[in-house]
Order: C-alpha cells, then sequence, then structure tokens
C-alpha cells in the first residue's frame, strides 16, 4: 500500500493519460463482446462530441491543478482535514477512509447539488442528454460543469485533508469506475448486484440515465455505493425497462451537436415530467 501511495504521489502525466485512454479502449472493446443494449447506432459518430468534452474536462483541470497541489500541502503541513484528525490506523484504512470521503465530496455531494439547484442542472444536463450511455459518456461534461466537479474535489481536499498521493489514486479510480459504470456493457445480474453493495455497477448507475423522474434523481455515486444507500437515493429499475436522455430535452440531433451542447446550459429551465418509466 505505501509503494501504491508513492507512486502516485509521483505519476507522471503520461501514466495519467494512459489510465484515461486505456479504460475507455478496454471498455470500448468490452461493450463490442458483451454489450447491454445491441442499439445500431454509429459508435465513432457518437463518441466525437464525448470525446470533445473529455477534452474540455482536460483542458480546464490542468492548469488548475496545482490548486490542488497548494491545498494538500498546506493540510498536510498543518494537520488539518478529517482524516488528520482521525487516531492512528492502518495505512489501509487511512486510504480506504480518504477515498470514500473524497468521493462523498467530490462526486456523490457534487452530483446530488447538479441535480438539485436549477442553473446547474442545466449544466449537468449536456452528460444526460446522450442518447446511448456508453463508456465514452463518462466525461461527457459541459466545461462549465467541468469546473463545478473541481471546485468540489478541492473542498473534498480541503475538508478530508488529502495528501497527493491520496488525491491522484482517487482521480484515477474516478476515472476508470466511471467508465466502467456507463459502459453499455451486460454482467451477469447476480454478479452485477453483488457489485453494486460495494461500489457503483453499470446496471446501478444506468438507472440514474433514465429519462423521467424519480430515476433520473437517484444513485448519484461514482465510485461508492454506499453514499446513495445511506441517504435513500438509491433506486433499482429493471436494465430492459431503461430509455436513455431526458425528458425535456428530446431532440438527438441537437444533443449529439457539439456546438448544440455547449449551448445548452443556457437554456430556459424545463420542467420535468415525473411518474412515467
Amino acid at each position: 500500500m505505501e509503494q501504491l501511495i508513492t507512486y502516485f504521489e509521483n505519476i507522471p502525466a503520461l501514466h495519467r493519460s494512459l489510465i484515461l485512454v486505456g479504460g475507455i479502449t478496454f471498455f470500448w472493446i468490452l461493450e463490442g463482446i458483451v454489450p447491454l443494449f445491441s442499439v445500431k447506432y454509429k459508435k465513432w459518430r457518437h463518441a466525437l462530441p464525448n470525446l470533445f468534452f473529455t477534452l474540455t474536462t482536460i483542458i480546464v483541470n490542468f492548469p488548475l491543478a496545482f490548486l490542488l497541489l497548494k491545498t494538500s500541502d498546506w493540510t498536510v503541513e498543518n494537520n488539518f482535514g478529517i482524516i488528520n484528525w482521525l487516531p492512528e490506523m492502518p495505512l489501509w484504512l487511512y486510504v480506504v477512509l480518504g477515498l470514500m470521503l473524497l468521493d462523498l465530496i467530490g462526486a456523490y455531494t457534487a452530483h446530488l447539488v447538479e441535480h438539485k439547484v436549477k442553473p446547474l442542472w442545466m449544466v449537468h444536463l449536456v452528460h444526460h442528454s446522450d442518447h446511448n450511455v456508453d463508456t465514452t459518456t463518462a466525461n461527457r461534461h459541459h466545461p462549465l460543469e467541468s469546473l463545478i466537479r473541481y471546485l468540489f474535489t478541492l473542498l473534498g481536499v480541503f475538508v478530508v485533508g488529502a495528501p497527493i498521493g491520496l488525491i491522484m489514486l482517487y482521480q484515477s479510480i474516478s476515472v476508470v469506475l466511471s467508465q466502467f459504470n456507463h459502459a453499455n456493457i451486460r454482467l451477469p445480474r447476480k454478479i452485477d448486484n453483488a457489485l453494486s453493495w460495494f461500489i457503483v455497477s453499470p446496471d446501478m448507475h444506468k438507472v440514474h440515465h433514465h429519462f423521467v423522474l424519480p430515476y433520473t434523481d437517484s444513485n448519484y455515486g461514482n465510485i461508492f455505493s454506499i453514499w446513495d444507500r445511506i441517504f435513500g437515493t438509491y433506486m433499482k429499475l429493471d436494465p430492459d425497462k431503461i430509455t436513455y436522455g431526458v425528458d425535456t430535452f428530446p431532440d438527438e440531433k441537437e444533443n449529439s451537436s457539439i456546438l448544440g451542447l455547449l449551448k445548452q446550459p443556457f437554456h430556459k429551465y424545463r420542467k420535468p415530467t415525473t411518474g412515467q418509466s
């Protein structure tokens, strides 16, 4: 465990890029072998806007990364943050608790707030308006959302008091888990159910991408599924009943256009329907 944290303290940019690209490539191939939905869509054409927004996410986060480092260094030097105030514990437990708390603040809370605050929902809408959810959807975030998510991550680093090695490990796991639970893959139902007690499984997260409430406002987790279960936001729905997209923005052509998606947060808010499936 110590060697793992040391590695992530000094992880080269190339290795971080390989984790991102390697994850997309692996799950892209797996989608062709065991697809959840055998939808006949042009996969490369569908991927283009999603890969564009993956690139903008990298562009937004790259120049701001130094703030994560500075904040992390300050918390460690000043013994500030939740995990620095806890009693001494084995390193593995320290790492697990740190990852869980970063996931709670940087992912679950950020995601929940984006759904509950109307202007933020309009920004997050870009992620939900994908009509063919697959592994490339994982990083389909408007640049404004990339900034919002970054701010929540920064808050998490400050509150948790996470060292930089733990932050880099968290971000790497977060990227791969997001690619995994968005991937258009079918796992044996028992395996998916078992995984969903610990991590966010593909079937669990697909419920969140159903086109109407209350399902859209459920299963906010990214890495750990425990937060949805604790805070009462966990829901189940048979994958065969899932329809991707958002009821209030049903135009698939617009939702596949980079320009249309860039403009999407600036549309007037549209009240969603409820109770349909």
